[in-house]
């Protein structure tokens, strides 16, 4: 499978994200990785990947972080607003994201990319 048709949106810092990276390359698939903490998805591509899981902005942020319950807990956001608090902490981005075409899953469990590629 051509490296460039999978992008996993990776935490090397995350075991989920790791076991993840793994599974695909079991697969075979040797996927394009992005180091999202390094370089961080703009809005645009945060919309696009939400649209590809089927999912609004606000379902991708981790609560459980810091930086959400230092800066978001109990507020209201709309879908712009999350898009640029993703854009500006990505450690508030679910991890892993996997991409392949006009679809996306979360490797939450990591089986879930096997239905995806």
């Amino acid at each position: 499978m051509a490296t460039s048709s999978v992008t996993i949106y990776h935490n090397p810092r995350c075991s989920k994200s790791r076991k993840t990276l793994a599974l695909l390359q079991e697969q075979g698939i040797e996927p394009t990785v992005v180091d999202y903490l390094k370089n961080p998805p703009d809005k645009r591509e945060l919309e696009a990947i939400t649209r590809k899981l089927g999912v609004k902005p606000e379902q991708i942020v981790r609560r459980g972080e810091a930086t959400f319950k230092e800066h978001f807990a109990g507020k209201a956001l709309n879908d712009d607003e999350w898009l640029g608090a993703l854009a500006e902490y990505p450690i508030l981005i679910e991890r892993p994201i996997v991409v392949k075409g006009d679809r996306a899953v979360i490797g939450r469990p990591p089986e879930n990319v096997i239905d995806l590629v």
